[in-house]
Parts: C-alpha cells; sequence; structure tokens
C-alpha cells in the first residue's frame, strides 16, 4: 500500500517528511478494511506512511527497510526544477542504476534492500500489509516479477493504491497493482 498523498506527491517533487493533508487522512480511513487477519501490519518510519495507518486506525510495526529511497540534495525539489538545474544529473539517475549524483541511495542499493525485505516476507509466510512508499512498490514488483532493473520506471504506483503480491514456493505472483482504496 501507497501511503496516502501529500504536497510533495500532489507536487511531483522528491519527497522530505511531509504529514498528510485533512482530505488525505480521511482518504486513508478505507485502508482499515484491508488489514489482513491474523497478519501482519508494518510501515516506513516517513511521517506520511505512520499517518496513513493512524488515519485507518493501524498500529504498524516500523521497519526501517521500507523507507523510500535517500534522494539526498534533491529531497524537497521538484522534478521540473531538477531537469532544469541538474539535467546530467537526473540523466545519469535515470540510465545508471548504480549512480547516485544527489548523494543520496543508488537505484541499485535501494532497490536491493527492498528485495531482502520482501524475500524475508517470503520466508516468514504470514500475511502482511506494509504501508510504503510509491519506490518501494515499485522495486517489490520488480523483484517479484524477476524483471530487469530499468522496468521500475514503467510501473506507477498511485497515492493510497494496493499493490498486491503472493509468495508460494520461493516464487511472487502479482495478483494486484495501483487498485486505487475504494475500488470494488
Amino acid at each position: 500500500m501507497r501511503h496516502a498523498p501529500t504536497s510533495a506527491t500532489r507536487s511531483a517533487a522528491f519527497p522530505l517528511d511531509e504529514p498528510l493533508d485533512e482530505r488525505a487522512r480521511s482518504d486513508a480511513a478505507a485502508l482499515a478494511r484491508l488489514a489482513p487477519h491474523g497478519g501482519e501490519v508494518v510501515a516506513s518510519p516517513a511521517l506520511r506512511c505512520r499517518q496513513t495507518a493512524e488515519a485507518a486506525g493501524l498500529e504498524p510495526r516500523l521497519d526501517a527497510a521500507l523507507a523510500e529511497c535517500d534522494f539526498g540534495a534533491w529531497a524537497g525539489e521538484t522534478l521540473e526544477d531538477l531537469h532544469a538545474n541538474d539535467p546530467d544529473g537526473v540523466r545519469e539517475w535515470l540510465r545508471d542504476p548504480g549512480a547516485a549524483p544527489h548523494g543520496g541511495e543508488s537505484l541499485l542499493a535501494f532497490s536491493a534492500r527492498v528485495a531482502r525485505w520482501l524475500d524475508a516476507q517470503a520466508r516468514d509466510g504470514r500475511a502482511a500489509m506494509a504501508i510504503t512508499h510509491g519506490g518501494v512498490v515499485k522495486a517489490a514488483v520488480v523483484h517479484a516479477l524477476g524483471a530487469p532493473l530499468d522496468a521500475f520506471w514503467r510501473i506507477d504506483a498511485a497515492p493510497l493504491s494496493v499493490t498486491e503480491l503472493h509468495a508460494h514456493d520461493g516464487r511472487w505472483r502479482v495478483t494486484r497493482l495501483n487498485h486505487a482504496v475504494g475500488a470494488g
């Protein structure tokens, strides 16, 4: 589950640790019906993920492995500004998964972190709901499909949407992708 929208998601900016607004809190309340019976609810420690869980009346275990990619110096910047002010850095980051021109986490390192978490979940075998970030969802889908890392850029994870993955015999299936909460 991607967290409810924030001012950063609405302006296409790399996130800081911004809170949810009242409309987002209200929309996030629909999550309560999705919590797994007999399973665990986990969340990124980011404020927007904790507030999304809180709005649904959920008490998640916080897990740093579910944090969004560390965007370093780009945090708080919009894509439009970065394309204008650091076009070479943006191109390098989009083309080279090992690059981190922002001084934060590379896509390669970030995706490996998410893959380790996802593999541990598969070994655990219990149902879990993770309230996390768009990048984490996209990295999890790439890993679940065994897709090349550049597929990351071709996946969307809208705010307050559900992506459902199932593990069986060490293999993942994607059963739902980018499903809007409240959609039938």
